[in-house]
């Protein structure tokens, strides 16, 4: 049975809507033509996602997702999304938007880096904002 989770590891945080927020992601995953398995969300610290990027990526810069594909088959989702609630606060911040929308954006990101999409050129990261934004209108809960 397919399943997301959401944990925390050195934090604690409370994800609201969960219930929602599972169907919105299972429905973008459906909707890009894959199938879901099993999906983890880590809520954590700024000092937890930036020891496994130097652990795992060789990278030494906060960063707020990373993302782990941990599927062996094309077109099915297994994986871990690691998501630093500080870069969240601090963005939102940053980006004038509420902490929540800043969220979604990030959980939708993290799930589109699973579906092939990727953003490390600037065609590439145009095509995954396109996307986000795309996703982020079809929320049916409020945040």
């Amino acid at each position: 049975m397919p399943s997301i989770e959401f944990f925390e590891e050195d934090i604690t945080y409370k994800l609201k809507n969960k219930t929602a927020v599972r169907q919105w992601i299972t429905d973008t995953i459906l909707a890009e033509g894959f199938k879901l398995k099993e999906l983890t969300y880590i809520f954590c610290s700024d000092n937890y996602l930036l020891q496994i990027n130097q652990q795992y990526l060789n990278h030494d810069t906060y960063t707020d997702i990373i993302t782990f594909d941990n599927s062996e088959l094309e077109k099915v989702i297994i994986g871990d999304i690691f998501i630093s609630i500080d870069r969240i606060r601090e963005n939102s911040l940053k980006f004038n938007i509420t902490e929540a929308s800043e969220l979604h954006r990030v959980i939708i990101h993290g799930a589109l880096h699973l579906l092939g999409y990727k953003d490390k050129t600037l065609t590439d990261k145009k095509k995954m904002t396109l996307k986000e934004d795309f996703y982020l209108n079809k929320r049916s809960f409020i945040g």
